[in-house]
């Protein structure tokens, strides 16, 4: 080191540095302001969504979704229906702004100004605050869109009747059929057309598997028919109706 008008230092390449690892930055200074994103931000972010996915699962394992029965392309009075966070689409496709000859509009100009709109948000507001009254814009944004797809699905979910419909459509249990049984015969002779070869039913007719009929009710209703199925649809005797009516009452002990 020499004296005078300035100093001059000497490294010393046998002195180790003494390196620091690399600390996130101290905040304290602006408590409440903001914070280290690894690891103080990112933890919050995993615990909040821990526990959001927990709850999800326990919902549903409390209620499960209803499920329907296998897709039956012979069957032209099916409605289908999207899962439900896709029902808000389903609704704005009902309106005349977006369907018939605008319903490239609906599908995807819409839902892409709507979704671009969100994503660009936090570019058109970069204000430094994070209270909502000092980010009108993106809150705005987020707001209304929000609010028109809960309003939107709400709409669609208010139309259908869902215990209905999955009553209608639920899953139908199969068995083995025995046609070696002498009721079977007379099964294909006058009930197959309608309700299929393993009674399963199809789009003129309901299955018959994991019915509650008598035998005595199972023969009026073949004789007298019940909702859209006409009377008079039978033809065989009384010995033949028996026969038949013990067959259907057989394959739903066995489906138990």
């Amino acid at each position: 080191m020499h004296k005078g008008k300035g100093m001059k230092f000497v490294g010393d390449s046998r002195i180790s540095s003494d390196r620091k690892p690399n600390m996130p930055k101290d905040y304290s200074e602006y408590p409440g302001r903001t914070e280290a994103f690894w690891p103080n931000f990112l933890l919050k972010e995993w615990l909040v969504g821990a526990v959001f996915l927990v709850g999800f699962l326990c919902l549903v394992l409390a209620h499960p979704s209803p499920l329907e029965g296998v897709a039956d392309p012979t069957n032209a009075t099916y409605i289908p229906l999207p899962d439900w966070y896709f029902l808000f689409l389903y609704e704005l496709l009902k309106y005349d702004f977006a369907s018939g000859p605008y319903t490239l509009f609906g599908i995807i100009i819409l839902p892409g100004l709507a979704f671009g709109g969100l994503l660009l948000a936090p570019f058109l507001d970069r204000g430094p605050g994070r209270r909502p009254h000092q980010r009108p814009i993106a809150v705005a944004m987020m707001v209304l869109g929000l609010a028109s797809v809960m309003l939107l699905t709400w709409e669609s979910a208010s139309h259908v009747d869902w215990e209905a419909r999955a009553e209608a459509n639920k899953p139908v249990p199969t068995t083995e059929i025995d046609k070696e049984n002498p009721g079977y015969a007379v099964f294909e002779s006058n009930c197959m057309t309608c309700h299929g070869d393993s009674l399963q039913g199809g789009a003129a007719a309901p299955s018959l598997i994991g019915i509650d009929y008598s035998k005595e009710e199972i023969m009026k209703i073949a004789q007298e028919g019940i909702g859209t199925m006409p009377a008079g649809v039978f033809k065989g005797t009384d010995k033949e109706l028996e026969a038949l009516a013990e067959f259907i009452v057989s394959v739903n002990e066995e489906a138990k």
